[in-house]
């Protein structure tokens, strides 16, 4: 019998319906060492709970987290709430020797930011493992586009160039939500979209941010209370709310080899509804990833001769290519979940061989601080703000 590991999941709205079926599919695809038992959901509506518990496969539910420390059949807890619980809840859940998996941005502010990655820090000398939710980093073109930049196919990075576009609340009649209040998200397009892109490039080049130059801007300032507003303002579906963060962040960024970066978050591109563009040139290569079209990685090799060069057109369905082996027949393209479940096989995985994951708290910490300076640089309308190391 495989061993389990017992799951306790805070929160069960987008990314706790995403996250559960990860736990879900995991096993029946990748011989992990450990077997996931979905063993409590948590949060706050107890009606809403029960239902989203039964329809997302979860044996038992509670209203109140701290239950979940309590638990000897609770191993590891995934948080996937609103950006200003995850401090509270990593910190203890990790002091509580229990592993941890937290959503992104990592936390709202560097100093939470910093607390967690302290506490995991410390945690690890226990055997407590804990790890950050960029999910995107599991997409095996963006696995494919990493090795070919490890492998040196790229030469020397000279340029970064990514986008985040979204169009989801490009109406003004949207209503508002948790995502355009600072304090419950702590930034908007920036940290919620931003912080993605930001960790992608990262963790494709292998270098990191040092420094930017920034602007942010919030479009629309008012939005109509959604008809359950009552978190929001108290008064349900009348009036309007405020919306305390940015719509959209551009940025520019100096990288630790020297490249330059060009970035772009926003949530008001209309027609494009979740376009995570990417393309790095070096001096020997270029490659370029879009995740509207998520099973390609186009790749330019500068070694061919001028007569045939080209952007070559390369789909990652091939069993050699990161993750697919465990998939579909090749040309058989995954999805947007698939991310997820890699996600849960990379974590698994480190905690039975008794290693860190990556995506680490200390790189959510990295990142964390990409946002930071891009607020203090937009903020100041500084031309350069530094990222510390």
């Amino acid at each position: 019998m495989t061993p389990t590991l017992g799951i306790g999941l805070i929160g069960y709205a987008f990314m706790g319906a995403a996250h559960s079926q990860a736990w879900r599919t995991a096993p029946h695809f990748f011989d992990l060492p450990l077997r996931p038992d979905l063993a409590v959901l948590a949060g706050r509506d107890p009606a809403r709970l029960t239902a989203a518990a039964g329809k997302l496969g979860w044996r038992e539910t509670e209203t109140d987290w701290h239950r979940l420390l309590e638990r000897d059949d609770i191993d590891l807890v995934d948080v996937c709430t609103p950006g200003d619980t995850h401090a509270e809840i990593a910190v203890a859940a990790l002091e509580a020797g229990k592993h941890v998996l937290c959503e992104k941005p990592l936390a709202n502010t560097v100093a939470e930011a910093e607390a967690m990655a302290d506490a995991a820090a410390k945690a690890a000398a226990r055997g407590v493992r804990s790890m950050v939710g960029f999910t995107y980093r599991r997409v095996p073109a963006i696995g494919l586009a990493r090795q070919l930049v490890a492998d040196g196919r790229l030469g020397e990075i000279r340029h970064v160039r990514a986008q985040y576009l979204q169009d989801w609340i490009a109406d003004p009649a949207a209503p508002m939500s948790w995502r355009l209040e600072k304090d419950k998200a702590g930034s908007g397009a920036l940290g919620d979209i931003g912080a993605h892109i930001v960790d992608l490039t990262q963790h494709i080049t292998g270098q990191a941010l040092t420094g930017v130059s920034a602007l942010l801007e919030t479009f629309v300032p008012e939005r109509p209370l959604p008809a359950s507003a009552g978190s929001l303002s108290g008064v349900g579906g009348e009036g309007t709310g405020t919306v305390t963060v940015d719509d959209a962040a551009v940025f520019l960024g100096r990288f630790t080899g020297g490249a330059l970066g060009v970035f772009e978050a926003t949530r008001f591109a209309l027609g494009r509804k979740n376009a995570i563009r990417i393309e790095i040139n070096g001096s020997r290569g270029s490659l370029a990833f879009d995740f509207e079209d998520m099973n390609v990685l186009h790749f330019f090799d500068g070694d061919d001769p001028d007569e045939t060069a080209g952007f070559r057109r390369i789909v990652v369905t091939e069993p050699g290519h990161p993750y697919v082996s465990a998939w579909w027949p090749a040309g058989h393209g995954l999805g947007y979940e698939h991310g997820f479940t890699h996600q849960v096989v990379d974590l698994v995985t480190a905690i039975a061989q008794n290693t860190d994951p990556a995506p680490s708290f200390a790189d959510g910490l990295q990142v964390q601080r990409v946002l930071d300076a891009v607020e203090r640089s937009a903020g100041d309308r500084s031309t350069w703000t530094e990222i510390p190391s």
